[in-house]
């Protein structure tokens, strides 16, 4: 949790200027120089490649997980980010006897007298970000938020001293699984004090007490936006259907003007639509759907080039146009998909003592089939894979040119990780990752029973078990 001590920048908007919660943001920066305060890119320590310990090696592939490639998106969610939060604490400038009349009086039990400037009016909005798994929303989220701080600290601002000296930003929550109401409550609560520095209060033991809780947190810590990831999880059931579910969390906030995030998976959005109101508030702020990276927009190319500039194979693999298609061919454009397949191909070859350490389009496939053998079968990535035009240009033309290969490289003879022979590569890449075999083995017991027997040759062949002529009878 990151704590600063406020720096004040003077607003662009003037009816933003002398609000000193909205001045300690960060000031605005342009896209480029947005998008790069969200990249990170992997420290490579070439000189690694030459050790000759293979374990030493296998282990820095761990830091491809470190690469963050920001795409234009992220800076429209940022902006979108940014916007609701001033927009939320225009309503709270310290200053106000508005905001007073706001901290010491609940929302639905104001004075009837009303103060110089005006009774408080909640403005606040919402923003969706919806996306399948492992594309890399949850990711862009982290790097927006964690390039905000977490809580500003306040002293004087301009010679004038702050009676409220703590304004948390930002929290963010995760909902668990078939998690309820009350339990999303508590997540709020304990957030809200872990960044107020609080101590642990008994929690109320009904709903009602629980919000009225939320709501003290909420005005005493001047929350900026509250973000709720893996919304998808909400046990529906336990909250009393779907538009139960999204009228408490738009009345906890909207009332408090402090701006939500929505993060989930599909069929969310499904859940959203069905009723317009829903709707409409769900994207009052913004709406962004994650999709897999595509070859069209040149994405895919940005994102696989950088990624595959970070390994430490002891021969440098250069990027090709079939080593691309390949890779996109069995990630589809999946961010984590991806990732996976390329640390299990760098590990694959660095691990094995026959390797060259060569990753080509056969050890990309048996990488796949590895680091991916249940995911690969779900009917999302099934009706992906079905959806996405695939190239095919490059596929199968291998060019020993468009490696670097040391003098000292050798095939292996005996590599059981890359297919030996073309015609059979997709078997072997299918039996790799299958996860039911013992299910396709109809006699388990075999060999034992044809130990028995005289002829226990000729029922092999009869079951198929020893081909005469496997490349034919295989093909």
């Amino acid at each position: 949790m990151r704590k600063v001590d406020a720096e004040y920048h003077e607003a662009i908007l003037p009816e933003y200027r002398g609000n000193p919660f909205i001045e300690a943001l960060p000031p605005k920066l342009r896209a480029e120089d947005l998008l790069e305060k969200f990249s990170n890119y992997v420290d490579l320590d070439e000189h690694i490649r030459d050790n000759p310990d293979p374990l030493i090696r296998e282990e820095y592939t761990i830091r491809l997980k470190q690469l963050r490639q920001p795409f234009f998106i992220y800076y429209e969610c940022f902006r979108a980010i940014e916007t609701a939060i001033k927009d939320g604490y225009s309503r709270k400038n310290p200053f106000s006897p508005t905001t007073s009349q706001f901290l010491h009086y609940p929302v639905d039990k104001r004075p009837e007298v009303a103060p110089s400037s005006g009774f408080f009016v909640p403005k606040a909005e919402t923003i969706t970000i919806i996306g399948e798994s492992g594309v890399g929303k949850t990711c862009m989220l982290e790097q927006i938020l964690n390039y905000l701080p977490n809580v500003i600290k306040h002293d004087v601002y301009h010679g004038q001293k702050l009676e409220y000296t703590k304004q948390v930003v930002w929290v963010k929550v995760e909902c668990s699984r078939n998690s309820s109401v009350r339990e999303l409550c508590e997540d709020i609560i304990f957030s809200l004090d872990l960044a107020m520095n609080q101590p642990k209060e008994p929690l109320a033991a009904t709903i009602s007490g629980l919000l009225w809780q939320i709501e003290q947190r909420i005005k005493s810590s001047f929350l900026g936006v509250l973000v709720i990831d893996e919304m998808q999880r909400l046990e529906l059931k336990k909250t009393g259907g779907e538009n139960n579910l999204l009228n408490f969390l738009h009345k906890l906030v909207n009332k408090l003007g402090v701006p939500l995030v929505f993060c989930a998976n599909p069929p969310f959005d499904k859940t959203l639509s069905k009723q317009l109101k829903a709707a409409r508030r769900a994207e009052s702020a913004g709406y962004f759907e994650f999709e897999p990276l595509t070859r069209e927009s040149g994405e895919w190319d940005v994102f696989i080039g950088e990624l595959w500039e970070i390994q430490w194979t002891k021969v440098y693999n250069v990027l090709t146009s079939e080593l691309s298609d390949k890779m996109y061919e069995l990630s589809l454009g999946n961010l984590d998909i991806a990732h996976r397949i390329y640390r299990e191909a760098q590990r694959m070859v660095i691990l094995d003592p026959l390797a060259d350490e060569r990753i080509t389009p056969a050890v990309l496939d048996v990488a796949y089939a590895r680091a991916c053998k249940l995911s690969r079968n779900t009917p999302e990535i099934k009706a992906l894979r079905e959806s996405i035009s695939l190239p095919t240009g490059n596929r199968n033309q291998n060019s020993p040119q468009q490696l670097e290969l040391s003098t000292e490289t050798r095939t292996p003879i005996a590599d059981v990780t890359r297919p030996q022979h073309p015609e059979l590569e997709s078997n072997i890449v299918e039996l790799l990752g299958a996860v039911d075999l013992p299910d396709r083995i109809a006699n388990p017991c075999l060999f034992q029973d044809i130990a028995e027997q005289e002829e226990g040759f000729s029922l092999l062949k009869g079951t198929n078990t020893v081909l005469d002529d496997p490349l034919g009878e295989l093909n």
